[in-house]
């Protein structure tokens, strides 16, 4: 049963890979835009990551700022509790002093981290960005190429046109059968009316 769906799977994924190369062969630039879409959203992906590790390092910035504020705050008041006599004050603020020199001690470590990995996220964004505009700009002159070709081709099929075997030229020539036939039956017609109006203007004239 298993190498039954293995190889079902194994069939599936022929066709699939088959109808694929037979849509590329037919029409490449379609297969390029699409491709240049998912490249496209992949870049989009790593910009909001890039803008969400920003907002984490600007996180971990305000962190270490206040945590410096703190230390510098409760070192003052220990300062003061000292110069006061006041034993037990020093020691709350002494130690919560120590508490905030050392969260401000880690958050500078890992603001430092962030800040590093947010440069080469930024870099490696700006990359993926680059490769898009470049294959961008490929598309086009592959878009250009395959008009032009595409033109030619069309063109030479009117200009190399051969009067035996052109479909175009036998339409041109059964338009032109019919013209000439149509022109002659209004010759005809005219004719024959322009042959009464003469002859009863004669007999007319005749019998004056």
């Amino acid at each position: 049963m298993a190498n039954l769906l293995t190889r079902m799977k194994d069939i599936i994924v022929a066709d699939i890979n088959e109808a694929l190369n037979q849509k590329e062969t037919q029409n490449p630039i379609a297969m390029l835009n699409q491709y240049l879409r998912e490249c496209e959203r992949e870049t989009e992906k790593a910009g909001k990551l890039v803008g969400r590790q920003v907002k984490l390092r600007d996180e971990f910035a305000r962190e270490y700022s206040e945590a410096i504020q703190l230390a510098e705050k409760r070192k003052h008041q220990a300062e003061v509790a000292s110069s006061a006599g006041e034993t037990e004050l020093y020691q709350f603020a002494a130690a919560e002093q120590q508490l905030y020199e050392e969260r401000a001690k880690r958050l500078k470590a890992s603001l430092t981290e962030v800040t590093a990995q947010l440069s080469e996220l930024e870099r490696k964004h700006e990359e993926m960005k680059r490769r898009v505009k470049d294959m961008q700009i490929r598309r086009m002159e592959l878009m250009g190429r395959e008009n032009v070709t595409r033109a030619n081709l069309q063109m030479n099929q009117v200009l190399e046109a051969d009067s035996s075997s052109t479909k175009s030229f036998a339409k041109f020539k059964e338009i032109e059968g019919y013209l000439d036939r149509l022109e002659q039956k209004v010759k005809s017609t005219f004719f024959s009316s322009t042959i009464d109006e003469r002859i009863a203007q004669l007999e007319k004239e005749q019998e004056k």
